[in-house]
């Protein structure tokens, strides 16, 4: 069966462990547009072709298009969610601080974890007859607590229905942006207050004079983390402009690199990245490998029944997440 004569309705939004553009690959496989000029794209992308449907650039589609067939406005809620995911995805750090992520079908999860002893980490030698040191892996007493988080679509048909789908998609980009704004403050909250299992993060005491940062203060929170190594650091606008005027910081290497990618890292070896969801004069720093699990419940979900009938007024976009601490000691905070 062609991409060109597919049936689109809308049961293929409720198929159990399969979102809709699995479906339609499941219908219409790309690998078998292999050397032809669809290769490179998938199932969802050849259904926009099928119906003429343009999504970007100054020649994009009206957002009626979606609807001029029935089988064509099946698409427009995949479409939404499509695009908000893109929003999702533009400049989030998410990626940067998560060391894994768990993709679930419940609204319950429980994680596993494991505390060694500092005698648990040193690998000794094992004599003949010997028992083998021990890692114990349990499973954590609470729940990863998921927050459903998301925007109301509010709009009426009428209102958008000439809108091209290039202006309407910056709207969506930016509940997506909304969206991953507040999933970024659930996770510094669990990194700093735990995800509920009594493993808020820890604080050692440093030298120096609260409300002053010096570099001899950011070797000492560095050594805080062995035996992980502190390979990124999340701040506000303002600490991270207080950290990067400590002299040490200001040398040619970190500058270049700066004016040439736009990426800032610090001697200590750790990636900066700036957040509003860390308050001013805090700084948190954690070893991604090892600190932070995110978990989700399903991909971006938006109310299909309502977009696809035109019932575009109070149409909720969602996303449902959560975040658990995997490795005691991963993550670390300074109180400046």
């Amino acid at each position: 069966m062609g991409y060109d004569n597919l049936k689109l309705e809308k049961g293929m939004y409720r198929q159990e462990g399969m979102n809709f553009t699995q479906v339609l690959e499941s219908l219409d496989p790309s690998e078998n547009y292999r050397g032809t000029a669809l290769e490179g794209t998938d199932a969802f992308q050849r259904q926009l072709k099928r119906f003429g449907i343009r999504a970007k650039g100054a020649g994009s589609s009206p957002v009626e298009k979606f609807f001029r067939t029935m089988d064509s406005a099946v698409l427009f809620p995949e479409y939404i969610a499509r695009t908000v995911r893109q929003g999702m995805e533009e400049n989030d750090i998410l990626p940067a601080i998560t060391a894994t992520t768990t993709v679930i079908d419940a609204m319950d999860y429980r994680s596993i974890y494991s505390i060694p002893a500092d005698a648990d980490k040193e690998l000794k030698d094992v004599m003949e007859g010997a028992s083998i040191p021990e890692t114990e892996v349990k499973t954590k007493e609470h729940l990863v607590q998921l927050s459903k988080r998301g925007r109301m679509l509010v709009a009426s048909y009428e209102a958008i229905r000439f809108q091209k789908l290039d202006l309407f998609g910056v709207m969506l980009r930016q509940i997506g942006a909304h969206i991953q704004k507040q999933q970024l403050a659930d996770a510094v909250n669990v990194l700093i207050a735990g995800d509920g299992n009594e493993n808020a993060v820890g604080t050692a005491p440093i030298s120096g004079t609260k409300g002053k940062l010096a570099y001899d203060q950011l070797v000492e929170f560095w050594g805080q983390f062995d035996p992980y190594t502190m390979n990124t650091i999340l701040c506000s606008t303002a600490t991270m402009t207080d950290m990067l005027k400590i002299p040490e910081l200001q040398n040619p290497l970190t500058g270049l690199n700066f004016q040439g990618t736009g990426k800032l890292s610090t001697p200590l070896g750790a990636q900066l990245h700036r957040t509003s969801a860390v308050s001013d004069g805090v700084i948190i720093g954690l070893d991604n490998r090892y600190a932070l699990e995110l978990v989700r419940a399903g991909d971006v979900l938006v109310e299909y029944d309502k977009l696809i009938d035109r019932q575009l007024e109070r149409a909720a976009i969602t996303s449902i997440s959560g975040f658990g601490k995997i490795c005691d000691g991963a993550s670390c905070v300074l109180n400046v």
